[in-house]
């Protein structure tokens, strides 16, 4: 498949992830982590770790000036990135961090009909979805415990956001006669895509309808690989899903992955469910400031709060770090090095984010009989 795309080309074409959705990802993780009962504080850190999963796109050694080194992963590519045709590379990406297999929406030991694929399919709040969240709050006491359960709201709510899709490269994911809210042939939307011209070459994620899944206020259907017709409500699905994120979030500050506790409380479960269908901007900044202005404005139980997210550049927790400002670093560069370092956001982001994948990767996903990457 990689050969029939020259990489000087696929390069050529620059996209933030294909995500946009840091209005979910940052702040309504935010909201949802506040109203939960985290402070301020530690929701920022959550918060941050789980928008910053579609930022960390670098990976490879640091090299610091007194020969200390640290190694990092990346947990996305940008979306026409030639790492992307990469099967392997692409999956130990795509499929922990974006794309987590659904094994059918079947518990340990069952296999859903139509073979690896069907195990592969992401599937909204599945058996190994929620095992995932389960480990992030069992092993909550380690130095990384926040980042990593930011790492995991961010995977767990796009089980959601990304169901029906398998981060591998497989046919399934190939999608046609997108329809709008109406069930009428969304024409603009179809005209767009067959721009990328990616979206059948290589059908990985979601690609082939572009951001239609990651936009919270929108209802659209298609057809899928199969042939099969798709509808989805987005604002419902997102509602459902920062529904099942509040839960795991007070089992975390409970230390009890089992704990019986209720949904949002009433009436920011309804400001939430209003901000999603009412802000309806293509824009992800657009989206982000407006909920950045109601967190703000005291539109929770929780109060006003300030809150920003910076992912590359000078106030990153990458600058804060190692001190540099650029996005993309050259393998010959070398860091000042600061004991402060070791306790850093950014390197216990990038411990958790090793961590979450070793263990999605090889413990988790061979329990459901799934060998991936």
């Amino acid at each position: 498949m990689a050969a029939l795309i020259p990489k000087r080309t696929v390069r050529a074409i620059h996209l933030r992830g294909g995500i946009v959705n840091i209005d979910s990802h940052h702040a309504a993780t935010y909201v949802v982590a506040r109203l939960a009962g985290f402070s301020h504080h530690d929701a920022e850190i959550v918060a941050h770790a789980s928008e910053y999963v579609d930022d960390a796109t670098n990976d490879g050694m640091i090299q610091f000036d007194n020969s200390a080194s640290y190694h990092r992963i990346c947990s996305a590519h940008r979306m026409l990135d030639y790492r992307n045709v990469e099967s392997v590379r692409s999956a130990r990406v795509w499929v922990p961090f974006h794309f987590l297999p659904g094994n059918g929406g079947l518990p340990e030991g069952q296999d859903p009909p139509g073979g690896l694929v069907d195990k592969l399919i992401c599937r909204k709040d599945s058996p190994i979805a929620r095992a995932m969240i389960r480990t992030a709050i069992t092993e909550r006491n380690k130095p990384y415990g926040l980042h990593r359960l930011g790492i995991a709201a961010h995977v767990y709510t796009d089980t959601w956001a990304h169901q029906g899709f398998t981060g591998t490269i497989h046919p399934v994911n190939v999608a046609s006669d997108l329809v709008n809210e109406k069930g009428e042939p969304d024409l603009a939307m179809s005209e767009r895509i067959q721009r990328y011209f990616l979206s059948k070459t290589v059908p990985l994620g979601h690609g082939c309808v572009l951001g239609q899944p990651d936009r919270p206020y929108l209802i659209w259907g298609y057809k899928n690989g199969r042939g099969e017709t798709i509808h989805r409500n987005n604002p419902k699905d997102y509602v459902e899903a920062f529904e099942a994120l509040y839960v795991a979030f007070r089992r975390y500050l409970l230390g009890n992955a089992d704990a019986a506790v209720g949904g949002i409380p009433e009436p920011d479960r309804t400001v939430i469910e209003a901000m999603i269908r009412t802000f309806s901007d293509p824009s992800e900044h657009v989206r982000h400031k407006q909920w950045l202005h109601v967190i703000a404005q005291g539109g929770f139980s929780f109060g006003k709060a300030e809150l920003t997210y910076i992912g590359k550049g000078e106030g990153s927790w990458k600058h804060q770090a190692l001190g540099t400002v650029k996005e993309t670093d050259d393998e010959d560069d070398v860091f000042p090095y600061r004991p402060e370092f070791l306790h850093s956001n950014w390197k216990l982001f990038h411990d958790a984010l090793k961590v979450h994948q070793f263990h999605v990767v090889h413990e988790l996903l061979p329990r459901f009989g799934i060998c991936t990457a």
